[in-house]
């Protein structure tokens, strides 16, 4: 018998071994064994969504998980070529509903509840002993007890409180009330209110004074925490193994351990036109809003204006600052400049993007405003730009904000390329929406402007117009549009 000798089959199994494990073409496994997803989540389900993707067992398929503030996430998925996760988790569906209204169209409005938190009035505990009980926020919500509320506009806690309140009697006083303190959510709110809104796991994750939850006096929406599978996502198989792993009943112990409930059928979700009304309300109060303003910078406003040292576009300036402060910090305000051809064959050109008062303040802004100079030959292309830029403050309409658009000119339209009074005022008429109001200011700078045409603009939006003659009398007229416009009856008196 021939026999192989022992230095020929340890070669062979040294090149056998050598081609398994590191030979770079030579690939035993499956191609799907590099499929990722991708799931951004509310901060306080993360380790809930980590948990269950352990327990998936799947080595070939691999679970990132992003915990991130919701604000920040619908602020990123509203941009048009945004990149998507494969799967989202607010701790709300009304952030759902609120980032598909700010041009986000494609994404879902619903997505399947994996968790939920009631919402409840945390109480400190002295507060709670000296009323005694039995603790309803009709008997916490007093004028002396200091009560503060989340921002509506930007927190679910705070629209679900918004709602709650709403059922009590003396709702319009209690709001007035909730709206001086305004505050976000976090530890330090204790330190400065004895009553505050907030969801049981973050009264149960508080760390500070003992707190007492009183839950609404009628039902209001729990945080639900929708799983929601972003339509651009190529692994919704596996999103789906996800989700059937957290509906799991072994899933509730990690719930519990995070201070979460398990998802509640019974919970309702904020009716889109119910939550509309209510925030409008609550801007009415809070004199919250989101002005668009355009601001027109054809040659004309290079006159001067007598006893000012000024030019009127100088004068125009100068109101619109003091303009940032007659509004909140939390008011936002975008500046647009128009005239004729200002980018390409466009007749307008922003020049301060949406943004509260306070980022403006603190990125400088206001020093471009005041660079802001007439332009040379300029004519006012002023139907053009007027009908741009009321389309896009619709398109881009915030609930709980008080949407204005203010038109500043001292002339009439003098392009001839553009639309006519008509066809703008079709636009107009076109874009109304009774549920979301958006009325458009227009004022008149110098004796040029017509004030006819004006009216006739802001009539078709359910606005008004003004004219200052005299430009030295825009700061006030400034100031009075915008109070009547940013306090709506019957809290407020035209």
């Amino acid at each position: 018998m021939l026999r192989r000798p022992p230095v020929v089959l340890g070669t062979l199994l040294v090149l056998t071994v050598a081609l398994w494990i590191g030979y770079p073409h030579v690939d035993f496994s499956s191609a799907d064994c590099t499929r990722t997803l991708r799931v951004t989540a509310s901060p306080e389900i993360a380790p809930v969504v980590e948990a269950a993707a352990d327990r998936m067992g799947d080595a070939c398929a691999r679970v990132l998980v992003t915990p991130q503030e919701s604000s920040a996430t619908a602020d990123a998925l509203a941009e048009p070529r945004a990149r998507q996760p494969d799967v989202w988790i607010p701790e709300s569906t009304v952030w759902l509903q609120r980032t598909q209204a700010r041009r986000a169209w494609e994404l879902p409005v619903g997505g399947t509840s994996v968790a939920s938190s009631p919402v409840v009035l945390g109480v400190t505990k002295p507060v709670a002993d000296r009323l005694g009980a039995p603790l309803t926020w009709a008997r916490v919500l007093v004028p002396d007890v200091r009560a503060g509320l989340p921002d509506p506009v930007q927190d679910p806690v705070g629209l679900s409180a918004l709602l709650g309140v709403r059922a009590l009697p003396s709702a319009t006083m209690v709001l007035r009330g909730l709206s001086q303190h305004t505050v976000r959510s976090g530890d330090g709110v204790f330190d400065r209110l004895a009553a505050f809104p907030l969801s049981e796991h973050d009264l149960l994750t508080h760390d500070g004074a003992a707190l007492v939850a009183v839950p609404a006096d009628v039902p209001v929406p729990a945080l639900d925490y929708p799983y929601t599978v972003m339509p651009r996502s190529a692994e919704r198989d596996l999103a789906q193994r996800l989700l059937a792993v957290l509906l799991d009943p072994d899933t509730k112990p990690s719930l519990t351990a995070n201070h979460l409930r398990a998802p509640d059928s019974a919970v309702a979700v904020p009716d889109t036109d119910v939550a509309d009304e209510m925030l409008n309300q609550w801007a009415a109060i809070n004199l919250s809003g989101r002005l668009s303003i355009l601001m027109d910078v054809s040659g004309s406003m290079a006159q001067s204006v007598p006893g000012t040292g000024l030019d009127r576009m100088g004068v125009t300036v100068a109101a619109t600052e003091a303009g940032f402060g007659i509004v909140k910090p939390t008011t936002k305000v975008g500046v647009t400049l128009f005239s004729t051809n200002l980018d390409g064959d466009r007749d307008h050109e922003e020049l301060l993007p949406m943004r509260t008062v306070a980022e403006h303040r603190e990125t400088g802004a206001l020093d471009r405003l005041r660079a802001v100079r007439a332009i040379p030959d300029g004519a006012t292309g002023l139907y053009d730009s007027t009908a741009a830029i009321y389309r896009t403050a619709r398109e881009q309409w915030e609930p709980g904000r008080l949407n204005v658009v203010v038109v500043m000119t001292d002339g009439r339209n003098e392009d001839a390329d553009g639309i006519d009074l008509e066809t703008l005022l079709a636009d107009l008429r076109a874009l109304q929406d009774p549920r979301r109001p958006l009325p458009m200011i227009a004022i008149g700078i110098g004796p040029d402007a017509s004030l006819d045409e004006l009216t006739t603009m802001t009539t078709a939006t359910g606005g008004r117009a003004f004219t200052a003659p005299d430009p030295t009398a825009l700061p006030e007229i400034f100031y009075t549009a915008l109070s009547g416009m940013l306090c709506q009856p019957p809290l407020c008196t035209p």
